[in-house]
């Protein structure tokens, strides 16, 4: 399924939108795709159930545009609908999700992307934009960068991304973070939950001297640094919150022997402390018996049916090798 975005020449000519977007929107690109449908999670089984999550569809996404793919993190800024997200090739995207009559992903349509850009106004490429997360809240966007580890705050709109507003502070020494093993999750805390709405950060493998995962709740009655238990070789790639405060992490594994993995933990909300060891139980695990790739994005989020839903993309690392997909659950232990 084919989707098609034009930009429609009064966005070009920068009227009816903020002044601030306005020099933003010169560089947006519209974006064609291609949305092949995933009925079954895992490979020539119609299984749905996998422990608490129930697989409801997912797409594989292509296009001939030469910047599409890469994805390192995603959020909904409307549930279901509408996204926004980061490549670690220094990309900001945005995209709307078309669903059939059962709510189930039918394809991506609006489809635009647009270089991160720095204090300048200009963008830059992997080395100095290599975006690993993203966490959202009304017309605000923090990204976490790694290579060159930060933290910024950005301001966001209907489609478009503006330049920097602030730096965040990662309480993380920047000394103790590994080169490609930086920001991987930033998720904002539910403000109803013991965290106040605070936003967290979990590095991908930037270890302790236990060779536990460096952590942060950067704000709020937890703030302070923690841990989070390491095990099976996998590494941390997203991260959302569930409603009652408890972390839900995507993690990624991969060997030669053996190919990718993915699996799905839950952290509790009372193992993340200043000082502490977070850890949870593994909810599910998948291997190449499964419709997975290299996992790299997830988010929680609401149905209009009140059912919790979580969402999952992949990056394929601009590789004719590998795939981008969209994976999508609904989460019954809640």
């Amino acid at each position: 399924m084919r989707s098609y975005f034009a930009l429609p020449l009064l966005l070009l000519l920068g009227f009816s939108q903020p002044a601030a977007a306005q020099a933003a929107t010169a560089s947006i690109e519209g974006v064609e795709t291609i949305s092949r449908p995933i009925r079954s999670f895992r490979i020539g089984s119609t299984e749905t159930r996998f422990g608490p999550f129930e697989f409801v569809g997912g797409l594989e996404i292509t296009s001939p545009a030469y910047r599409f793919g890469a994805f390192s993190s995603f959020r909904f800024l409307e549930p279901g609908r509408r996204m926004v997200g980061v490549t670690d090739t220094g990309m900001w995207f945005f995209a709307s999700l078309v669903r059939d009559e059962a709510f189930r992903p039918l394809e991506f349509t609006d489809f635009t992307m647009q270089p991160i850009h720095d204090d300048t106004g200009l963008g830059h490429g992997k080395w100095s934009s290599d975006a690993e997360s993203i966490a959202a809240r009304e017309n605000k966007a923090v990204i976490g960068f790694e290579r060159i580890h930060r933290i910024v705050e950005f301001k966001i709109g209907d489609g478009w991304a503006g330049a920097p507003q602030a730096d965040v502070d990662p309480l993380i020494p920047r000394q103790e973070l590994r080169s490609n093993r930086g920001f991987e999750t930033l998720a904002f805390a539910p403000l109803d939950s013991e965290f106040a709405g605070a936003l967290v950060v979990v590095s991908e493998r930037s270890l302790d001297t236990a060779g536990n995962v460096l952590a942060a709740v950067l704000d709020g009655p937890r703030k302070g640094t923690f841990s989070v238990r390491r095990d099976a070789g996998y590494d941390i790639t997203d991260g959302a919150f569930l409603p009652n405060g408890d972390l839900l992490l995507l993690e990624r594994r991969f060997t030669i022997a053996t190919g990718v993995a993915m699996r799905l933990r839950r952290i509790t909300a009372q193992s993340i402390v200043p000082g502490g060891l977070a850890d949870g139980p593994v909810l599910l695990e998948a291997d190449m018996g499964y419709q997975i790739d290299n996992m790299e994005g997830l988010d929680v989020w609401r149905a209009p049916d009140g059912a919790l839903m979580v969402s999952l993309i992949s990056d394929d690392n601009r590789s004719m090798f590998q795939r981008n997909l969209y994976l999508e659950f609904r989460y019954t232990g809640e």
